[in-house]
């Protein structure tokens, strides 16, 4: 019988924690689920209405392979509102999700053995991606005490003669840090230095706390800087898989358009038109999830707080770095969950900045999520005896 060739990058593709953790929650009828982000959230009504009433008249059929006409004029016409830059359809590719977006950028950019800087803690798949790509991922270290902001100094010393692309996510996932302009303005001088690719995954752009989010696009002064959306976090429409690009070069949004079309033939027809909805639809349900979110940061902050849990305060997106005392995360997220019913995805997941942590999402519902992180730092304090630590291990601003 034929086997997978051995020398197939995908066979170097690690498994995430996540979703090892997640796998074993479903089958737990009691978990807690605060190891994936998912917003508890609904699509707005008129998102869904829209869907229904399109494909109820046979909007069904296939696109173009870098997305709708009317779609990436919207897109455009969005970026270009917010960023203060003009923003054209023509540099505009719909994907199916920001993460298809970045492992096709991954994929067109770079050939097998280059690399490309991710920053660590890592969401890990953004190295699976490059590995598919036959890519190098390489990290650069970011740490808790500074709020897991990168120090540009530290990015520039990772970079080798193979370094062709440097990946940022602010908001970031895992961390939850929202980069300060001036830091971003100096990562893309950076690149342009060393004369590297910038790829900004920007899931969370509208998922901040009393900070803004700033695209490092805004400092590209030579086209290097590619940027993902996605639907899924802002709209909840984690399912629908819709995202866009914007991407500078003409010869890059073709490239993509080809691989495109060799992979999935077009974006979901319906989460492209979930998409419009979402974009040009009443965006008052946006401002009431990110306030809700806000309210259940402030809310589980207060609680590790009390129960002298170290933990790491978010600016951004919808997770919660929290210090379990112990170096074997894995080992901490099976016991928890085993012993108290509550999923978290473990800090060795993410890489070693992230070590002796464990990721929390703030997306659970309210209660959820205060009754698990109670029964985290149950978990907490019989690891250490009982004897609570110091409280607040970094309030990044």
């Amino acid at each position: 019988m034929p086997r997978p060739a051995p020398s197939s990058p995908v066979a170097r593709i690690p498994r995430s924690g996540i979703r090892t953790v997640m796998d074993l929650a479903l089958r737990d009828p009691e978990a807690i689920h605060l190891e994936i982000g998912e917003p508890d959230a609904r699509p707005a009504a008129h998102v869904v209405d829209a869907v229904a009433a399109s494909a109820a008249a046979g909007l069904t059929g296939y696109t173009s392979s870098i997305g709708m006409a009317s779609l990436r004029e919207v897109a455009a016409e969005r970026v270009t509102a917010r960023q203060g830059r003009e923003v054209t359809p023509d540099r505009v590719v719909v994907t199916h999700g920001a993460m298809h977006g970045l492992a096709m950028a991954l994929a067109t950019l770079l050939g097998p053995g280059d690399e490309v800087l991710v920053p660590d803690p890592v969401f890990p798949n953004w190295e699976m991606a490059a590995v598919a790509a036959s890519a190098r991922p390489r990290r650069y270290r970011t740490h808790a005490a500074a709020g897991f902001v990168p120090r540009p100094a530290d990015v520039e010393a990772r970079i080798t003669p193979r370094t062709r692309a440097l990946l940022l996510c602010s908001p970031n996932n895992p961390t939850g840090a929202v980069y300060p302009p001036d830091v971003l303005a100096r990562l893309v001088d950076l690149a342009r230095r060393h004369d590297l690719w910038v790829l900004s995954d920007e899931c969370y752009e509208a998922i901040t706390y009393g900070v803004p989010h700033v695209s490092p696009a805004v400092f590209d002064t030579d086209g290097r800087v590619l940027v993902f959306h996605s639907l899924s976090k802002t709209y909840a429409l984690t399912g629908w898989r819709a995202g866009y690009a914007v991407v500078p070069d003409p010869a890059v949004v073709e490239a993509i358009g080809h691989l495109a079309e060799a992979t999935v033939a077009c974006p979901s027809t319906t989460g492209q038109l979930a998409a419009l909805a979402a974009l040009t639809g009443p965006q008052d349900g946006v401002a009431s999830a990110v306030a809700s979110y806000r309210e259940r940061r402030d809310a589980a902050v207060t609680l590790l707080r009390q129960r002298g849990v170290r933990h790491v305060v978010p600016d951004g997106a919808f997770y919660l770095m929290v210090d379990v005392g112990r170096a074997d995360t894995e080992a901490f997220a099976l016991d928890l969950l085993a012993q108290r019913h509550v999923a978290v995805a473990p800090g060795a997941t993410f890489g070693d900045a992230a070590a002796g942590m464990v990721r929390v999402s703030l997306a659970a519902p309210r209660g959820d999520l205060l009754e698990g992180l109670a029964r985290l730092a149950d978990q907490v304090a019989t690891g250490r005896g009982g004897a609570a630590g110091p409280a607040g291990l970094a309030a990044a601003r």
